[in-house]
């Protein structure tokens, strides 16, 4: 499916990503704005937040981590800017209005109340809504029994404060990009503005789609690209099987990958995505949880002989062996003796803690450089006895989601390995 029907852009680089420590040259970010501050104690479980975050001080760890990777020669773009720029579009305009609305709990007076609301807005004003939300008090006109009934704190449009992690809703491989599935809840609406964007975006004119809202659920977090051609993917809380099946297929049919490694993790808050646990720092390192880094298994998926050229969701079986530990299964794949880890911490309560605060989930800028959380020092200075550079970045408020660099970051653009 070819994405994006807007006049291609010439002069910016050509969306590519085959690792994770490729020389960074653009990301999508997004900086937290009105939805975080529509956290509150009795919503912020439900919008998958530990706690309520300081917005002014988490904008200003955002603005650091942005200005970091802006002096190391990386491109920022920022998600509401994209999107801002694509509902000047009637089509994209209706479709993501469409989007928004499609709620059970509006019923259809409600829904068509907020799309005559929404669609009367500037781009501006629009982005701002569908990010931030709208309260129950602050839809002109509102009316209807599910309004009625409604509190008056409560979201006709909830907020998207996890917006933050633009990794989560698409993952680009080599020169294509999976707009994921995501599985809370809370979350599923993100992805309909993302794929706004690679839909309607001259930027992303001539981008290629490899994944969709509405398949199997797989998030970004849980895909690793451990060298060109070989991918891993996380199943547990957030990814399923099936998603990670269907992926495979995919990547094998547009020839994107040659292998898939499929990792289960447990399905806990602590290790909700496989980011969470391992990241690579160079073309041959990870940075990972010790108590889990023996304990990690790893099915190994090859492309099946009949491999049909017309339809990758249906062709063939795939080769499945496994499974083995997966610092052994990745070695094979990526065609190097070892794969070498920098533990988490030096002792089981440090790592646990350091873990728990992102301390693995490092984003590197290029082979030995990567950004990292500055609270993790025992982490940090793991890597730097490693030889990897680490960039500090404040995150007491950001982390509040639990998420960290690379959770925050989209790469669009990688230097080939």
């Amino acid at each position: 499916m070819i994405i994006g029907q807007a006049r291609a852009v010439t002069d910016t680089p050509t969306p590519y990503a085959d690792s994770e420590v490729g020389r960074l040259r653009t990301v999508l970010l997004h900086r937290p704005g009105l939805e975080l501050s529509r956290l509150t104690p009795r919503n912020n479980d439900e919008l998958l937040f530990d706690g309520i975050p300081w917005v002014g001080r988490a904008q200003d760890e955002h603005d650091h981590f942005a200005s970091t990777l802006r002096e190391h020669g990386v491109e920022v773009l920022y998600l509401a800017d994209l999107l801002t720029d694509v509902l000047q579009q009637p089509e994209a305009r209706r479709e993501t209005i469409a989007a928004a609305v499609d709620d059970p709990r509006l019923g259809v007076t409600l829904a068509q109340v907020c799309a005559t609301h929404l669609a009367d807005l500037a781009p501006d004003d629009l982005t701002g809504a569908l990010m931030g939300g709208v309260r129950h008090d602050e839809l002109p006109g509102a009316r209807g029994l599910s309004h009625a009934l409604m509190g008056a704190q409560d979201f006709i449009l909830p907020p998207l404060p996890n917006l933050l992690f633009t990794r989560d809703s698409s993952a680009w491989v080599r020169d294509q990009v999976a707009v994921t599935s995501l599985a809370m809840p809370a979350r599923s609406r993100e992805t309909s503005l993302t794929q706004a964007i690679y839909q309607h975006h001259p930027r992303f004119a001539a981008s290629t789609a490899i994944y969709e809202p509405g398949l199997e659920h797989l998030e970004g977090g849980d895909v690793l690209l451990l060298a060109p051609g070989v991918v891993a993917v996380g199943v547990g809380e957030r990814t399923t099987p099936a998603g990670a099946e269907r992926l495979a297929r995919r990547l094998f049919h547009r020839r994107l990958a040659h292998t898939v490694l499929v990792v289960p993790i447990a399905q806990e808050r602590a290790m909700m995505h496989l980011d969470t646990i391992c990241t690579m720092v160079d073309v041959d390192a990870v940075v990972m949880y010790p108590n889990v880094a023996d304990q990690l298994m790893a099915w190994t998926v090859s492309e099946p002989d009949d491999l049909a050229a017309e339809a990758p969701d249906e062709a063939g079986e795939l080769v499945i062996s496994g499974p083995e530990p997966l610092l052994v299964a990745a070695a094979k794949a990526m065609q190097i003796d070892r794969l070498h880890v920098i533990d988490t911490g030096l002792d089981p309560v440090t790592a646990e803690r350091e873990q728990w605060d992102d301390g693995n989930n490092t984003l590197a800028i290029a082979p030995r450089l990567a950004v990292a959380y500055e609270r993790n020092v025992v982490t940090n200075a793991r890597l730097a006895d490693a030889g990897i550079e680490v960039l500090p970045i404040s995150g007491s408020e950001l982390g509040s989601g639990r998420g960290g660099p690379r959770c925050m970051s989209c790469p669009i653009v990688r230097d080939p390995l």
